[in-house]
């Protein structure tokens, strides 16, 4: 009989899959960008290893390629990943019962798609093997994707023509990922506000603009949760 981990995983990879197609373009192109900003090959592996974050690491390289200051760097990448910080409160309570080591890693192995297509399931299942099997198994192989497919534009970033304008494609990758999530006007709310707000703001130095859309967006989704609690309550 099938172990209750191998069906977990080979479920967890099948309702994955479908968006994972998004990951070649966006990891093709960050490693590019990685390249275009001068780092050196070893420099983007290492990189991407440490961060494994793709928003935060496209979000920081104009920074560090325009000289900013560490401390906006650091404050840039952890605003582009705060929602790691809730995605990662969702989902605790799936590792309650798993070993600190099995904890941390899940930690660094967390991505948007994975908390997206999963995190219903793996909140009411009750049995802690599947829950692992359909966690681990699409995590760890949107890890491998990500670091294949980064490592491929790092070592072919020069074969590409400079005119080619590529970035689009981390926002299409993106909103394939973000549209299922949006589930509640709320979270329509806040993705328009802070999506409009980055947008509008995109002049302000130093790139700030996305910070300030990012806190636009939650300032926003606060608001129209509540506008929506008072409005059931009356």
């Amino acid at each position: 009989m099938e172990s209750a981990f191998r069906r977990g995983a080979r479920e967890g990879l099948r309702d994955f899959l479908p968006i994972s197609v998004g990951l070649l373009p966006w990891a093709m192109v960050t490693g590019i960008a990685m390249r275009s900003i001068g780092l050196t090959e070893l420099e983007s592996l290492g990189m991407n290893l440490l961060v494994y974050a793709g928003t935060a690491q496209l979000g920081a390289l104009p920074l560090i390629a325009a000289g900013a200051p560490l401390w906006l760097i650091m404050l840039t990448a952890l605003a582009l990943n705060l929602r790691f910080v809730i995605f990662s409160a969702a989902i605790a309570p799936v590792f309650h019962d798993s070993t600190f080591a099995r904890r941390l890693a899940s930690s660094y192995l967390l991505v948007d798609g994975v908390f997206a297509v999963g995190v219903d399931k793996l909140l009411k299942a009750d049995d802690p093997h599947w829950r692992w099997g359909y966690y681990i198994a699409p995590s760890a192989f949107n890890w491998c994707v990500w670091q294949s497919c980064t490592a491929l534009g790092i070592f072919g970033a020069e074969f590409v023509p400079r005119d080619w304008s590529l970035e689009f494609m981390v926002t299409i990758a993106l909103m394939v990922m973000v549209l299922p999530m949006v589930r509640t006007r709320p979270m329509l709310v806040a993705a328009l506000a802070g999506g409009l707000g980055a947008v509008l703001l995109r002049g302000l130095p130093l790139r700030l603009g996305v910070v300030a859309g990012i806190a636009l967006g939650i300032a926003a989704g606060f608001a129209a949760e509540h506008w929506q609690q008072r409005g059931r309550r009356s």
